[in-house]
């Protein structure tokens, strides 16, 4: 595990990792993202450094708890905004399997339950503890990125059967460490100053 895990982190770190706000700025990738995608306790599906052309351009943990791979540069949006051709996020909130009101295909995907959505270039997979959204800016990309994403942080091969899908784990029922109040402490009462000891035969002094 930590040869696979030192291995991984080496071939991101020799990207040369940027991110963008827009087309015509970038900024690098932090590189505790980078690790944290390694050293994550649930596996974190990627493609590796690069897919169909298109280079990782930006790596992401969210306050959630997802993990968020980007490749190729923003085709559109301005400050702040930005369309990828592709997006992959997993997310260890396995509680349900979103689909909504949106109209949506259920099927498939390498052995697991699959639903599609926006004609087919939003694809959302579960696969052992985790739920996986496949965004992209068509329907051939985001079916062959769902046949190659791999875990970055585990042993797997692209078009192998994925692993069954677990039940709730219970994540989303679970606090996040920023919610967490600090534990309470006891109020100590202030120690009262001792009172000096009285030599035996000396007078005690009266009060006025």
């Amino acid at each position: 595990m930590r040869r696979l895990a030192a291995s991984s982190l080496a071939a991101l770190c020799a990207l040369g990792l940027c991110s963008c706000g827009n087309t015509l700025q970038v900024q690098p990738i932090p590189h505790n993202i980078l690790e944290g995608l390694i050293v994550s306790p649930f596996p974190v599906y990627w493609l590796g450094r690069s897919f169909q052309g298109m280079e990782v351009t930006e790596a992401s943990h969210d306050p959630g708890g997802a993990y968020s791979v980007q490749y190729g540069n923003c085709a559109q949006g301005g400050e702040g905004s930005c369309l990828p051709p592709l997006r992959v996020v997993t997310s260890p909130d396995n509680s349900f399997l979103p689909g909504g009101s949106i109209p949506s295909r259920r099927t498939r995907i390498r052995g697991v339950p699959a639903v599609l959505t926006q004609s087919g270039s939003t694809i959302v997979l579960a696969t052992g503890g985790v739920v996986i959204d496949v965004y992209a800016t068509n329907r051939l990309t985001a079916q062959a990125a769902a046949r190659t994403m791999v875990p970055i942080n585990e042993v797997g091969a692209p078009e192998t059967t994925l692993p069954s899908a677990l039940p709730n784990s219970g994540f989303a029922d679970t606090p996040l460490p920023r919610q967490v109040p600090p534990p309470l402490r006891p109020l100590n009462s202030p120690e009262k100053p001792a009172r000096p000891a009285h030599a035996p035969g000396a007078p005690r002094s009266s009060s006025a």
